[in-house]
């Protein structure tokens, strides 16, 4: 498995970022295996950590690397800082723009990535979880499916509530502001808001991306994900929800985040020999 350190100018973030790509062309077929076509282009996983995290989170918190060499996949992991992947315009942080196109543009143009939407996905736990869905629906041209694992579904009335004793940056009512808006009840009424989103693309009679979401049910996010699920299901749009035992931890985006590669339209598993196998 090819792993790819990159560092990049980002013009939507007005300065150098680094990215962490998984590229199984370095792939050796056993003999009887099917080979994979000269030329073809990868289907793309672009996977989104969450708070405090960074672009390698997913490499060293779960056997994403294994899964998509077996599934000649694609996964480009940015680094979202602890911004929400939303765009901050007031800082010269556009996240979402970044996230949802410049980010597709740059690696379409450096890697045989296919440009299709049914090819292309978006996925992320917790922060990256809310930033996969938001980006995911925002840019729903580009993307044809959204993986969201214990996402951190912050639009709500919560949003307006401090916490005195936070355990995350995010619970702090003036952190929120920094990264929604100085006005956060017209944060919930905007773009940054996955219902509206999902509004707006049902009014428009567009296309919504195929949604698979996933949360335990010891995790403290459990509650407000079983509540987007039933507006999803109110306004008849299709889901696939896991509800398992868990937490908010690796042990569970690990199991989890196979079975949505599993969901997704990927090739069949073939282990091959690469970089991750011994003899």
């Amino acid at each position: 498995m090819a792993v790819f350190k990159i560092t990049f100018m980002a013009e939507t973030l007005g300065r150098t970022v680094p990215l962490t790509v998984i590229l199984p062309t370095d792939k050796v077929y056993m003999p009887g295996m099917p080979v994979r076509e000269a030329g073809k282009p990868y289907k793309t996983l672009y996977l989104l950590h969450g708070i405090i995290g960074d672009d390698t989170d997913w490499l060293y918190g779960t056997r994403i690397a294994r899964w998509a060499a077996e599934k000649e996949l694609c996964v480009v992991m940015p680094s979202g800082e602890n911004m929400f992947y939303v765009d901050q315009p007031w800082v010269g942080n556009c996240f979402g723009e970044y996230i949802g196109r410049e980010l597709v543009e740059f690696t379409r143009k450096t890697f045989p990535l296919s440009t299709k939407r049914e090819d292309t996905y978006i996925g992320g736990l917790s922060m990256g979880g809310y930033g996969a869905l938001r980006n995911g629906l925002k840019y729903s041209d580009t993307f044809g499916a959204i993986i969201g694992l214990s996402s951190a579904m912050l639009m709500d009335e919560s949003l307006l509530v401090d916490n005195p004793n936070p355990r995350f940056p995010s619970e702090r009512l003036e952190w929120r502001k920094s990264v929604f808006g100085q006005d956060l009840k017209a944060a919930l009424e905007s773009d940054k808001n996955p219902r509206v989103l999902i509004k707006k693309l049902l009014q428009e009679g567009k296309a919504i991306p195929d949604l698979f979401l996933a949360c335990g049910t010891e995790d403290f996010l459990y509650e407000k994900n079983a509540a987007f699920v039933d507006f999803l299901k109110e306004n008849k749009v299709p889901v696939k929800f896991v509800s398992a035992p868990g937490s908010h931890e690796w042990d569970f985006w690990d199991t989890h985040i196979k079975e949505a590669l599993e969901w997704l339209p990927l090739e069949d598993a073939a282990a091959g020999r690469s970089s991750g196998n011994v003899i």
